[in-house]
């Protein structure tokens, strides 16, 4: 799964990264080392800009909130719930199909976060000794620090109760697919511990790399066998995951300092 990643690109490198044509300077986000769900995140989508006579899709840098709310929804409210899209099914749910065949973006990030559970915590928490055992976060990044591009949904939603012209009318909000997590052995892994991204969680966010960006984003790509074969994982061996501070389980902790790489685990024997 992706319950939370770093985001502290600027966005006029992503804009140039990604050949972004159009961006909104009053939607810069600051940077954030502890994004969770529901909070505002930088996506990079295709559609035709509003009002503009051009009904051509332009690649442009949107800031989403995180959770993505149905557009028949009749409120907002489980928006936080759906904050990724399992691969293997979204073509069938409801919730997912329909922004799987037109609205499909990129979530920019510097990698994930993804907690374990010590030895010694499982065997307190068997023993009836601890009812919440401490986990160890893990950072995981491209091994040679290129942006972690993250496939996504976004989708509008409309918000009955405000008048047309209220600037919060319309909500968009967006989705993390995810995959199973990869078997083989990591890029670079820790000196003890994981060996592999499915050691620490048999999940993980699907990652894009490059040569697959424009015909994820290109919303004229609408058949959903297609599609599905983008979902693809990429190709082994491309991430590096290690052992981070537990101040990051904290969503109100936030700062450079929360990547900072551990010489060794703070949650004792983990493997």
């Amino acid at each position: 799964m992706c319950g939370r990643y770093a985001a502290s690109r600027r966005p006029e490198d992503l804009a140039g990264l990604f050949e972004v044509e159009k961006w909104e300077p009053e939607e810069t986000l600051a940077p954030d080392w502890n994004v969770a769900p529901t909070k505002e995140v930088y996506a990079i989508l295709e559609r035709p800009v509003k009002d503009a006579e051009d009904r051509s899709p332009v690649r442009q840098l949107r800031a989403l909130k995180w959770g993505l709310v149905p557009s028949w929804a009749k409120s907002p409210e489980g928006g936080a719930r759906m904050i990724n899209a399992r691969a293997e099914t979204l073509h069938e749910k409801p919730s997912f199909r329909r922004p799987f065949a037109a609205r499909r973006c990129i979530l920019p990030a510097d990698g994930y976060y993804e907690w374990v559970t010590g030895v010694t915590e499982r065997e307190l928490e068997v023993e009836g000794k601890k009812k919440r055992p401490r986990k160890q976060p893990y950072f995981v990044t491209p091994s040679d620090g290129s942006v972690f591009a993250m496939a996504g949904l976004y989708e509008f939603w409309r918000d009955r109760t405000l008048a047309d012209e209220h600037p919060l009318a319309w909500w968009v909000t967006c989705s993390v697919i995810t995959t199973e997590a990869e078997t083989g052995p990591l890029g670079v892994a820790p000196a003890e511990g994981p060996r592999s991204l499915s050691d620490i969680h048999p999940r993980m966010p699907l990652m894009l790399t490059p040569d697959r960006w424009d015909a994820w984003l290109d919303p004229s790509r609408t058949d959903v066998e297609e599609l599905r074969g983008m979902l693809e994982a990429p190709p082994g061996g491309l991430m590096r995951a290690y052992p981070v501070t537990t101040a990051v389980s904290n969503v109100r902790n936030n700062g450079p300092e929360l990547l900072e790489e551990l010489a060794a685990p703070e949650v004792g024997t983990l493997f």
